[in-house]
């Protein structure tokens, strides 16, 4: 999150996009949406929209 608008993880919303998480990773489009369907986590599509709970994906990233 180094170059990222957020500076540290309290300032994240609370539901993240997959253009949030591509941002905080620091990895491109296309292993953020690998990464998002490959069920290592519970996502909620909004019509073409991927989310993802801020808890979720930070026990995910803590492991």
């Amino acid at each position: 999150m180094s170059d990222s608008a957020y500076k540290s993880t309290s300032d994240l919303p609370a539901v993240l996009s997959a253009k949030e998480v591509q941002e905080i990773l620091g990895i491109g489009e296309r292993q953020t949406y690998e990464l998002l369907n490959s069920e290592q986590f519970h996502i909620v599509r909004v019509g073409r929209m991927i989310k993802v709970s801020k808890d979720v994906f930070l026990k995910w990233l803590e492991g």
